[in-house]
């Protein structure tokens, strides 16, 4: 069997069980946050917490909630650091340093992983167990609770304002998807011979006669919620390419698979929550066909023999496991830069020219295809909405999204969380190449105008392009240990995390304090309450309402729109509409830096 084929079967595969799982997993997502139970385990919670959970929010309420949450995960992680080496099961590690616990502490609440260290070398069981997978379950379980505060904002109404409860969406998204899926990931690693321990190593003899040191911690565990909530933080250096952690062809698979289920399945639980399961067919549509594409793209130049190392090998196998092969790691490549994860089987750093580029190009369109937990959904939601005000604009009509007006207040909110990613990139990016400290960082940096210096023009645009899209991912010739990448990359994440965070939160409010409009809003009105989404779901495909759309009213029109004048946001046409407009911001935005990079790199 050639290795075509057999990365073509590993997708199909892939390809399949996403397709099985679609629409229990969305729909299970979707009871899950219109559910008026609380589980037992969540209601001693609550009184622990002192928490009403049948108590709504208001944007304001439920962003100061997001905030107050991770600023208080961020000084116990940084705390459980710099304490790590007089704490228990240190393994004789000291703590760590200031600069490094502020990026590491950052990192991790922000749902990025970026490490600027090498884990097994710095940090302590303890501190991967209690401090860096807790907040692998958290971080992601914010993530949902904001995509979910949109959606409600969306499907809200009442005109109340009210986007839900934060606390509750947290609990429910760690308790009842995030500990059930990765204990199941988890029982798998296993079986494929994933280490799972609480020792902290031993010694053996080599064979040339020396002796050494190998570490064991709980690796199997922390790997299956890194990779599902699309967090990437490893517990050994080798990341997912360790075959303490991903031993086997097989594991690799269930890994990607981890990767991408939850954000998948989210346009399914979006679809049944707004009334219209075409909605999230259409939202998914556009998120494979963006992975699709960057798929092919890096499968043929990673299949390439650019190079004497690649002529010898018969690809460009340089920095990729053989176990895996090219197929295995573009898949993973692809998957890991396209859902804002910051795992890797293979060195990005020595992947080809063209293939590189398109992973920093993965995650420059914003991760969207198909995007972190939570943050994937919102973020293409986000598209949407400029789409259908793009779309407006094109026809001198006034635009609206599921019945709701996008007026000048949401669609400068939409703009300005579009903005914070590529102002983090480009202006670190910039900084970062105009100082000379930092050139000496650059592991292939070289005589200005080199091809080296070009590549080491790639490792610092990755980098802040990881940084600020929450990713964590990086081509590793970049040395990141000094106080100005911990500091600036360690800005960047916070700021990529939470002003989006706070700018999606804010369009929710606006678009929940509106009452639908019009036939369009009439067509997709959806009663938020639990129990009218138990009946969509379980209704099945002929319990959809009408689809909402893109009502082209006239401007001040109180009165029904014209059916006639109305563009549905689902459908062939609107997806091609999204994908255009994720296209062009990223092109108009990224296009000369890319330029001075990964292009200049490829074409001499």
């Amino acid at each position: 069997m050639s290795t075509t084929t057999a990365g073509l079967i590993q997708v199909g595969i892939l390809i399949l069980v996403l397709a099985l799982a679609y629409v229990p997993l969305g729909d299970y997502m979707a009871r899950v946050y219109g559910s008026s139970r609380d589980l037992r385990v969540e209601r001693v919670v609550y009184r622990i917490g002192r928490i009403d959970s049948r108590r709504e929010q208001t944007w304001v309420g439920y962003v100061l909630a997001v905030l107050a949450f991770s600023l208080i995960s961020f000084l116990f992680l940084y705390a459980l650091q710099r304490l790590q080496g007089v704490l228990p099961w240190s393994d004789g590690k000291p703590g760590v340093s200031p600069s490094m616990s502020f990026n590491t502490a950052i990192s991790f609440v922000s749902n990025t992983n970026w490490q600027s260290y090498s884990p097994e070398v710095v940090m302590s069981n303890l501190t991967q167990m209690l401090g860096l997978a807790v907040q692998n379950f958290v971080s992601a379980a914010v993530g949902l609770a904001v995509a979910m505060a949109l959606v409600r904002g969306i499907v809200n109404r009442r005109g109340s304002g009210e986007v839900g409860n934060f606390w509750v969406d947290l609990i429910r998204s760690t308790v009842r998807i995030l500990l059930p899926m990765a204990f199941i990931v988890a029982l798998i690693l296993l079986t494929q011979g994933a280490v799972q321990s609480l020792g902290t190593g031993f010694d053996f003899t080599t064979l040339g006669g020396e002796q050494a040191h190998s570490v064991l911690g709980p690796f199997a565990s922390q790997e299956a919620i890194k990779e599902l909530g699309t967090n990437g933080g490893g517990t050994l250096s080798a990341n997912s390419a360790h075959p303490f952690s991903n031993p086997t062809p097989l594991s690799n698979l269930v890994e990607i698979l981890a990767l991408l289920i939850i954000p998948v399945c989210l346009t399914r639980t979006y679809g049944t929550m707004v009334g219209d399961r075409r909605q999230g067919l259409t939202l998914m549509g556009v998120m494979a066909t963006i992975w699709s594409a960057m798929l092919a793209i890096v499968w043929i130049f990673e299949s390439r023999t650019d190079g004497i190392a690649g002529q010898a090998a018969g690809a460009m196998m340089e920095g990729k496991e053989q176990r895996f092969g090219i197929p295995g790691s573009v898949l993973f490549a692809v998957s890991t830069t396209g859902t804002s994860t910051g795992a890797v089987n293979s060195a990005h750093d020595s992947f080809s020219a063209v293939g590189g580029g398109a992973l920093i190009w993965n995650m420059l369109l914003g991760e969207v295809a198909p995007g972190g937990v939570g943050s994937g959904l919102y973020g293409i939601l986000i598209m949407a909405i400029v789409t259908v005000f793009v779309g407006g604009l094109l026809v001198g009509r006034s635009p609206e999204f599921l019945g709701k007006k996008i007026g000048q207040n949401e669609i400068t909110v939409a703009a300005l969380y579009i903005l914070v990613m590529p102002a983090l990139v480009l202006t670190g990016t910039a900084i970062t190449a105009i100082l000379s400290s930092t050139i000496g960082f650059q592991g292939n940096s070289g005589d200005p105008g080199s091809p080296g210096s070009i590549h080491g023009f790639s490792e610092v645009l990755y980098a802040f392009a990881s940084a600020a899209n929450n990713n964590g991912s990086a081509f590793g010739g970049l040395t990141v240990t000094s106080d100005w990448f911990q500091t600036s990359l360690g800005l960047a994440m916070l700021l990529g995390r939470f002003l989006p965070i706070v700018f999606v939160l804010a369009l929710a409010g606006l678009l929940a304090r509106q009452r639908p409009r019009g036939s369009t809003a009439d067509a997709a009105s959806t009663d938020t309450s639990p129990v009218a989404v138990s009946a969509v779901v379980e209704g099945g495909a002929g319990a959809q309402p009408a689809a909402g759309g893109m009502a082209v009213a006239t401007h001040g029109a109180t009165g029904p729109a014209d059916d006639a004048a109305t563009l549905p946001t689902h459908g062939i046409l609107f997806g091609a509409l999204l994908f255009g407009t994720i296209l062009l911001v990223a092109g108009l935005t990224f296009f000369p830096a890319m330029a001075l990079g990964p292009i200049a790199e490829a074409v001499l």
